[in-house]
């Protein structure tokens, strides 16, 4: 079954994408690794959807997937050189598998070089032929394909479409092989077509290409022009080819080869290439859907036994731990004489190895916390003679306590997963969502990362200090004279700084520079839903004490007016999907503005590592398919910690 376009059926849709032209570009989307979508707008004829699949295919569908929510680097980089621009032409370069669309924007004309050999690629390059950014960065023996470079066109074949039998037969004679094979690699027509050379000029296609005739020379070349006459003509007969009702090929005009098989036939060859296209694409996304299913199947079941044997085996020693509570009072008397002797024998100065060999009831010692086990009705357990009996008790009580716990999680979660398989066999898992291209990870480093730091609602910059030592340098190496500085009005508060760049500063930017600021002090870790903090400019914060007085390290004097706010404690924790891909945390309206996936806080009960943990985990849950291996690498405990505010802290509003 054919798996990509060759020249032939390049140079037949290029006839047809001659359609295309004045059509203007409204979007492009990119679907999977290699597919990329132009959405146009066609004067007259309204909306028309070409799709381009990197060393596959090129073609109008009417059958577009459904546009990605967030858009991939090289769409968007599309979007941003190619928008609203018109396409002024649509060629094949030289009966390669090759297409060049030259799009107008302005008094700009860019091209987008479509490559649908080997691998394939689609280029975008500027009107010097320079390369802006190609789908896929690579290199060639005679090429480079990078961001940069000049482009270049590999090495060119001779046009079968135009070649004369004088340069036939030059190349049939400079060939040491048979002509199916010299036809196919010389004239990049490949061997199906070659073959079917051989078949109209009625030429054995094995004949080694010095043993050919003048006669069969030409009738090749006659059988090589008749061959391309309907797409010269534009009398194509666009056609899939069926084997048993199953999908054979897809050809724009018939061949000798398939005269006997049933064809289904269409008035374009776009119809027919989409038609054969995405029934093939249709089939590999159900076998990846069903290799997902059974994967998933798989690992569902496999985590279903684990937490049923998690269940018993809590169960079971939840019973032996209330057995043994209840033998211990049983047992009462009897244990009450061994204490009284082993508590007289350490006090006499014996050591515990003579204590277990003159008392029989003792069958083990664990002399690092004076532990002793003892059999009691043919159960082994371990007391404390530091202890009294009832306290042993109830170490184990509660310890069958912690257990029931486990157990009743353990229980919840069995619950769930045994829903997960029933939607597994269900069918209810999305396979499109595994062909999703996944999202590469973008970070950079940046002067204010060691900082407390977020970017507010307007785009300015506000950073905040750790401790005395980040205070100190945030205010000496890093205030300049137009910024503003904030202090909130509680113990050990952190320097907080809006990096202005000179430019006028909203009041959105000073009410959440000054939740930060309240935020992320003692007033967060006091359980307070509310505190004061004010702002100054930089010439009014100094190092200089007054006379007598003594200013510790990340503390400073504020002399002059005051401008005092009073703000409401609030953190979001968010992750960022764009330039950049990184755990971003500050004010809930400035995080919301940026991030993809927010989660709020509040003042509560959960301790810092707690708080990471859980949000590493609602994150990840949260996160569509293709942002996964993303969240999963950067949202992880320890890389969210360094946004949490200082003390406990719960979710807002349970999530």
């Amino acid at each position: 079954m054919k798996n990509q376009m060759s020249s032939v059926d390049i140079s037949a849709v290029v006839s047809e994408l001659q359609m295309l032209i004045d059509a203007k570009l409204d979007k492009a989307y990119q679907h999977t690794p290699n597919e990329i979508r132009l959405k146009l707008q066609l004067p007259g004829s309204g909306r028309q959807d070409l799709l381009i699949e990197a060393g596959k295919r090129i073609h109008v569908t009417k059958y577009p997937r459904p546009s990605p929510k967030i858009a991939p680097s090289f769409p968007m980089l599309l979007r941003k050189h190619l928008m609203g621009g018109r396409i002024t032409a649509i060629k094949q370069y030289d009966f390669d598998r090759i297409i060049e669309i030259h799009i107008l924007r302005g008094d700009t004309i860019a091209t987008l070089v479509v490559e649908l050999f080997s691998k394939g690629n689609v280029i975008l390059l500027d009107e010097n032929r320079r390369i802006i950014m190609p789908l896929k960065s690579m290199s060639f023996k005679d090429r480079e394909v990078r961001r940069g470079e000049q482009y270049e066109f590999p090495p060119s074949l001779m046009n079968p479409m135009d070649i004369t039998n004088a340069e036939l037969c030059t190349l049939l004679d400079m060939s040491n092989r048979d002509v199916v094979r010299t036809l196919a690699s010389k004239l990049n027509i490949g061997g199906l077509y070659a073959e079917e050379i051989c078949i109209r000029a009625g030429v054995d296609k094995n004949t080694l290409t010095g043993d050919l005739t003048k006669r069969q020379s030409a009738s090749i070349h006659s059988a090589l022009h008749g061959l391309f006459e309907p797409i010269i003509s534009g009398t194509l007969k666009p056609h899939i080819v069926l084997a048993d009702d199953a999908q054979i090929d897809v050809f724009s005009f018939e061949l000798r080869q398939y005269e006997k098989h049933e064809k289904k036939y269409f008035t374009t060859f776009n119809e027919a290439l989409d038609e054969f296209f995405s029934k093939q694409a249709l089939r590999e996304v159900e076998g990846v859907g069903r290799k997902i299913k059974d994967e998933k199947l798989s690992v569902v079941k496999r985590m279903l036994e684990r937490q049923e044997d998690a269940i018993k085996s809590f169960e079971q020693l939840e019973k032996e731990c209330i057995e043994k509570a209840e033998l211990i009072y049983a047992h009462y008397q009897h244990i009450d004489e061994v204490f009284e002797r082993v508590r007289s024998a350490r006090k006499d100065g014996h050591s515990w190895s003579e204590i277990k060999t003159r008392t029989d009831e003792i069958i083990e010692i664990d002399e690092k916390i004076g532990d002793i086990t003892i059999k009691l009705d043919g159960a082994s357990i371990a007391l404390n003679v530091k202890l009294t009996i009832p306290q042993n008790a109830k170490k184990y009580y509660l310890r069958a306590k912690e257990l029931r716990k486990k157990r009743e999680g353990a229980l919840r979660a069995l619950e769930r997963t045994k829903k997960e398989v029933e939607q597994v066999m269900l069918g209810h898992y999305e396979p499109e969502y595994h062909l999703a291209p996944q999202r590469k990870i973008r970070q950079k480093s940046h002067w204010y990362d060691r900082f407390r730091w977020f970017t507010s609602s307007d785009g300015f910059l506000v950073v905040g200090g750790r401790d005395a030592d980040t205070n100190e340098d945030i205010v000496k190496k890093y205030m300049k004279k137009d910024d503003i500085f904030f202090h909130a009005e509680a113990h050990g508060a952190p320097v907080t700084v809006i990096k202005t760049e000179g430019k006028d500063v909203p009041e959105a930017t000073l009410s959440e520079a000054a939740q930060f600021a309240v935020s992320y002090s003692s007033v967060w870790k006091a359980g307070h839903y509310e505190g004061a903090c004010y702002w100054v400019h930089p010439e009014q914060v100094s190092k200089t004490p007054e006379t007598g007085e003594y200013i510790g390290k990340g503390s400073f004097v504020i002399r002059g007016k005051r401008n005092y706010i009073k703000a409401a404690v609030g953190v979001a924790i968010g992750i960022e999907i764009d330039e950049e891909t990184d755990v971003i945390g500050g004010p809930s309206d400035a995080i919301k503005k940026r991030a993809k996936y927010v989660i709020e806080l509040e003042p509560g009960d959960k301790s810092q590592n707690h708080i990471a943990k859980e949000l590493s985990g609602i994150f990840l849950e949260k996160a569509e398919p293709e942002d996964k291996y993303l969240v999963k690498s950067i949202a992880s405990p320890d890389k969210i910690a360094p946004f949490l505010p200082p003390g406990t802290s719960n979710l807002k509003n349970g999530r």
